[in-house]
């Protein structure tokens, strides 16, 4: 592309930066974005359950989980107070797993609607907030443990960092074992593993950086190399599609598009704050998007990796 194109090569709500990003077919979807609510205070975490087609998203500081049904469009509280949840997932049974900032933990919700308690502590040391999961094909539960939770009534409850550091943790399914996978982070946030689960990607959100680590066969993480920074912002979660394309939430700057070799190849254009964004729907082409006080869909061309809507 000639120096500027990328300014004027526009296709509805994406910016096309790379030809990679028009002959992988990503921009053929819907050109504008749905609006499914607005009036969260800050929205977060949003996650399609395919069995009850309804997408559920945390608005973190009004302290509630809600609920939007796909068949009839109703939004509803499906928690409150709800622990001033930020991310949300599902297990390999369908079970709700949650981050919990104001009370510091990482819950699963079982089928009868009790709350079991993942994880809390690290080495007898309460978490400090926990942001996002993903749950490996073993059960094993992967959370980013950032602050922004402690540091401001906000979000959580001010208190200050036991642990006084920022890190990566992993649950273990059996034991209940809480171990450090990854250190030297200095806002981790969303954690997402590629399909095969032989690579873990975490953004940093202060540094502005996405990472990837090899996951080793004993559950260990490698040092992990830079996938993709900025130097104009930062990342809040990251997802993938089943093209092993990345794309992630840029805050300010709509959400960003990633080749698998790290190169920015385009972006969708959003008009709030992206926070969160998930893929879903009956065929994983819709994206939804949590960002400020909405929550926004579009139904796309692309399809999003299947482990990520279990």
């Amino acid at each position: 592309m000639s120096e500027g194109q990328d300014d004027r090569d526009r296709a509805g709500v994406y910016d096309i930066l790379d030809e990679r990003f028009r002959t992988g077919r990503c921009t053929l979807g819907d050109q504008r974005l749905e609006t499914l609510h607005t009036g969260s205070r800050w929205a977060e975490g949003p996650l399609y359950v395919p069995a009850g087609r309804y997408l559920l998203w945390s608005d973190i500081p009004n302290d509630r989980l809600l609920r939007w049904d796909e068949t009839t469009g109703a939004v509803g509280v499906f928690r409150g107070p709800a622990g001033f949840p930020n991310g949300n997932t599902l297990d390999g049974s369908g079970r709700l797993i949650t981050c919990e900032q104001g009370n510091r933990r990482v819950t699963r919700t079982e089928h009868d609607g009790s709350v079991t308690v993942i994880a809390d502590r690290f080495g007898g040391k309460r978490l400090n907030s926990p942001n996002d999961a993903a749950v490996k094909s073993d059960g094993s539960v992967w959370f980013s443990d950032p602050d922004f939770g402690i540091v401001s009534d906000y979000e959580g409850h001010r208190a200050d960092s036991e642990i006084g550091a920022c890190n990566v943790y992993r649950a273990d399914p059996v034991s209940g074992e809480v171990t450090q996978v990854a250190d030297g982070f200095d806002g981790p946030n969303g954690v997402i593993f590629s399909h095969d689960e032989r690579r873990l990607f975490v953004s940093d959100s202060r540094a502005g950086q996405i990472r990837v680590f090899d996951v080793r066969d004993d559950g260990t993480l490698s040092d992990g190399t830079v996938f993709a920074a900025r130097d104009d912002g930062g990342f809040d979660n990251i997802r993938l599609d089943d093209a092993g394309r990345l794309w992630a939430a840029a805050l300010e700057d709509g959400i960003h598009c990633y080749d698998p070799d790290g190169t920015l190849i385009g972006r969708i254009r959003v008009p709030e704050t992206v926070a969160n964004i998930r893929f879903g729907g009956p065929r994983r082409n819709r994206l939804f998007i949590a960002a400020s006080t909405t929550i926004y869909s579009l139904v796309m061309s692309v399809t999003g990796q299947r482990s990520q809507t279990r």
